[in-house]
């Protein structure tokens, strides 16, 4: 589990390469990854736009931007969370991804939260038996 707390506001990513939906022989390799967003503060904030850097092992980089997440902009009240599932492919067994969340809070300021970058680790290839 990946982790990191901007203005009390905390990230938290666990990354699952998904084995049934990756096909090496194409250089073809998936991950899902679940996101839990934590509001440990004092304002409701809302997410409004996500920002993602996804690096592959050859450090070909692509990035994906857009409004909320999953087709939402979840608001998170103090004390309050949100939780989702997306995913991601890659043309390399491994790679890795990091990030931000635009957060508003009910007053009309704007900041970005941090998502902490993560590995996405492929399988291992065979080992020969001695």
């Amino acid at each position: 589990m990946y982790s990191k707390t901007t203005r009390a506001i905390t990230v938290s990513v666990q990354p699952v390469y998904l084995d049934e939906q990756s096909d090496p022989a194409r250089h073809q390799f998936v991950w899902a990854y679940r996101v839990r967003i934590v509001n440990t503060g004092f304002e409701t904030v809302r997410l409004l736009r996500r920002h993602w850097r996804i690096t592959d092992a050859y450090g070909r980089r692509q990035t994906v931007d857009g409004e909320g997440v999953v087709g939402e902009q979840p608001v998170l009240e103090p004390g309050g969370a949100f939780d989702y599932t997306s995913g991601t492919p890659l043309p390399t067994p491994s790679g890795f991804m990091e990030g931000h969340y635009l957060m508003e809070t009910r007053g009309g300021e704007r900041f970005e939260v941090e998502i902490p970058a993560f590995s996405l680790d492929g399988p291992e290839p065979p080992r020969a038996l001695n």
